[in-house]
């Protein structure tokens, strides 16, 4: 995937090694945990980032679908509950570990929209945590163009939102978020030796909720754009009109 460079007629080639999305990291949406209705989904406040992974295969392009797997209806669940998450996204330009956090912009290539969208019953009920749930195919749209960091300004005082069919359902700003960029990068770097290209989700405000076969999903953060991406429910797309 290929996204446009603000002010450059290089495109970005979107190839990360690593996908790293921070969990619980707006006090607003962890207050709705009940929406949430994933039992290791609590009200506490980390006290340090809450780290997941999702794994290449969930990435795709603006205007591309975002896909709800056919298999889920099979599942025995009572209610398919996939939904969508807006976030602030960052790319890594460089290999780094262990970044204080004061030269933590030094090593950001550029900024995104993503969207982390989230299988909840799958969330909610795999033994082994979280990974399954936030990684089906489709799971991470970005876009719709990268603003490298020296444009973008202060990324702690960026409005977020989401739309779903037009309607503001989520609606916010970076500066409300738990773990700040440059604390993001060094707890992250700690950990894991990052590579140009890695890209890291830094988590979403409250208002998240179901999307199904049909919908339109925006999100939009200020002085990036809008990532708009349809939602197709493979079952019902299965179904002959």
């Amino acid at each position: 995937m290929q996204l446009p460079v603000l002010h450059s007629a290089a495109a970005y080639t979107v190839r990360p090694g690593k996908i790293i999305a921070l969990g619980k990291n707006y006090l607003d949406h962890i207050a709705e945990e009940k929406n949430i209705g994933v039992g290791s989904f609590t009200a506490e406040t980390p006290r340090e980032p809450i780290l997941f992974p999702k794994t290449p295969n969930t990435l795709v392009a603006p205007g591309e679908a975002i896909r709800i797997p056919a298999f889920l209806h099979d599942c025995g669940f009572e209610n398919v509950r996939t939904h969508h998450e807006a976030e602030l996204a960052f790319f890594i330009k460089d290999r780094c570990k262990d970044v204080p956090a004061e030269e933590a912009m030094n090593h950001i290539f550029g900024f995104t929209c993503a969207n982390d969208v989230s299988q909840r019953n799958i969330q909610g009920s795999d033994v082994s945590g979280w990974f399954r749930g936030k990684s089906l195919d489709t799971f991470c749209p970005v876009g719709p163009r990268v603003v490298r960091t020296e444009q973008l300004g202060d990324p702690q005082d960026l409005r977020i939102r989401c739309r779903l069919n037009g309607r503001t359902v989520q609606d916010s700003n970076t500066r409300h978020m738990i773990f700040p960029i440059p604390a993001i990068v060094a707890y992250v770097s700690m950990n894991f030796t990052l590579e140009p290209g890695d890209l890291i989700l830094t988590g979403t405000p409250a208002g998240v909720g179901d999307i199904a076969h049909g919908d339109v999903v925006e999100i939009e953060i200020d002085r990036i754009g809008i990532l708009r991406n349809p939602v197709v429910d493979e079952r019902r797309a299965e179904r002959p009109a």
